[in-house]
């Protein structure tokens, strides 16, 4: 053990837990020419969300499981396009194989195969909640709302990384407020809403005038071009249904 170790002085750095909403890139096949056409498609509808963003490539669904995937032109493509690919989700051994091979991380599926695993981790970690649970007398109580009474200008980005998040101002155009729940916005959303950051499909998005640039459930996106069809400048709220945002105005929700 070093010195430093053992004279008490701080280390440089810490491990913590982190909870990071990330995009997910769901393969369904691989053509080379034809990926890179389309991502620059995706990109022009949204060019500031996905600047520099990190990127798994989901497998779950990929049509050829017994064929090999080049990981590294499809990391290159996407550094081309400043995406920035991390890691590898569901896919078969060979596929993860090469992934690891492309120093990308894996991530697991939500397929047969990790299910195993995944119960098991959630049963110790039900478990293991209830006993706090139990022990401070907040058993079966919800994550509480994250409330947030300022508006929210350009630039800045509110988390509430377990619970809803409750805004009593406007969100401006160039913020971002993302959130494990419910997202509700009582003044106009002109930014990036982000709601089920987590996986929660049954998260929604409600707000008093729709001018959003992007709102996403669950990873399911929709640009303002899409938005301003259905409910725009009025107040709304916005769920998943069938992997699909529908827009509802709140008057007929």
């Amino acid at each position: 053990m070093s010195d430093t170790a053992t004279s008490g002085v701080k280390q440089g750095f810490q491990l913590k837990s982190a909870s990071v909403s990330m995009t997910a890139l769901e393969l369904y096949y691989f053509d080379d020419g034809e990926f890179e056409e389309v991502l620059r498609d995706k990109i022009s509808q949204a060019p500031g969300f996905f600047k520099d963003i990190p990127l798994i490539i989901s497998l779950e669904k990929y049509q050829g499981l017994d064929s090999e995937l080049d990981f590294f032109k499809i990391i290159g493509t996407c550094r081309r396009n400043n995406i920035h690919v991390i890691g590898v989700r569901g896919g078969s051994d060979d596929q993860r194989r090469l992934a690891r091979g492309a120093a990308l991380a894996l991530l697991p599926g939500n397929g047969q195969r990790d299910r195993t695993h995944e119960a098991e981790q959630a049963a110790a970690e039900e478990a293991e909640t209830a006993a706090v649970a139990a022990s401070t007398g907040t058993a079966g109580d919800p994550p509480p709302a994250k409330i947030v009474s300022q508006p929210v200008r350009s630039g800045q980005q509110v988390h509430a990384p377990e619970g809803d998040l409750v805004i009593l101002a406007p969100v401006q155009a160039g913020a971002e407020v993302l959130a494990a729940g419910n997202i509700h916005v009582y003044g106009p959303l002109r930014g990036r809403a982000l709601a089920g950051i987590h996986g929660a499909e049954s998260a929604r998005i409600f707000c008093q005038s729709l001018e959003a640039e992007l709102v996403s459930i669950a990873g399911h996106y929709k640009i303002s071009e899409d938005l301003q069809d259905n409910g725009w400048k009025s107040a709304v709220q916005i769920q998943l249904r069938d992997d699909l945002l529908v827009v509802t105005p709140l008057d007929k929700a």
